[in-house]
């Protein structure tokens, strides 16, 4: 399960960019901090810095998964809410990380969560050109980390989030989030079910647990590698 970025070449899912999961490179947090927000398309947003945005429906534990990424499990750095779709910003944090003997300095991006039918129409309508907007208008941002839920497997919302990601060329993990959830005997066949929907390899997906910790290092040196490859 290794390798750089590369081009999808067929699936159920519309053609894009595909980035592999990579292992093998110890990755450290050394800083985080809070950068900013940005609540309406074209507002002043950090730059000049390389970005990796976090995308998922607002109930697929986006905001956990990051915090246990950073290893910021009691001292939350993204806001977790018992109510989806709270977080209506597109949200910044400064890291600082070493790894293989590199030092990187990014931005990890948390954009609003989508799909939540009790969310105000006004407010969606606004999520969704933010979302664009910052997709498209970021020469900065090196790749997306797309959230599904295990348990369901892509949504129609997720698949035309997928398509728009695919339209726009930009490198896409995949973190299959709430592997605790599935029982022992049930766990391969959803995996499966859910890779097979979204129509990438078992090397293009991470199964990952906010709960446990499961898929964070291959996450980490995932999003190592999509830096590495964005700054050479």
């Amino acid at each position: 399960m290794t390798g750089a970025p590369e081009q999808a070449t067929d699936g159920p899912a519309a053609s894009g960019r595909r980035a592999r999961v990579v292992t093998g490179t110890v990755v450290v947090i050394r800083s985080i901090e809070f950068a900013g927000a940005i609540a309406s398309p074209g507002g002043p947003a950090p730059a000049g810095l390389p970005q990796v945005a976090f995308s998922g429906r607002s109930n697929v534990g986006k905001s956990s998964l990051i915090n246990r990424l950073l290893g910021r499990t009691r001292a939350k750095v993204a806001r977790v809410s018992n109510t989806p779709g709270k977080t209506q910003e597109i949200n910044f944090y400064r890291i600082g990380a070493s790894a293989g003997g590199r030092e990187h300095q990014f931005f990890i991006v948390d954009l609003p969560g989508y799909g939540f039918a009790k969310v105000p129409i006004a407010v969606r309508r606004v999520w969704r050109p933010l979302i664009e907007s910052y997709l498209t208008g970021t020469p900065e941002l090196c790749g997306v980390v797309q959230l599904i839920d295990a348990r369901h497997g892509p949504s129609a919302e997720d698949h035309r989030m997928l398509e728009y990601l695919a339209q726009s060329g930009l490198p896409t993990l995949f973190a299959l989030t709430k592997v605790d959830k599935l029982r022992a005997s049930e766990r391969g066949r959803k995996l499966d079910q859910a890779m097979a929907a979204l129509g990438v390899a078992e090397e293009q997906a991470i199964a990952f647990s906010a709960v446990t910790g499961e898929g964070r290092e291959a996450l980490l040196e995932s999003i190592e590698s999509l830096l590495s490859e964005a700054t050479r």
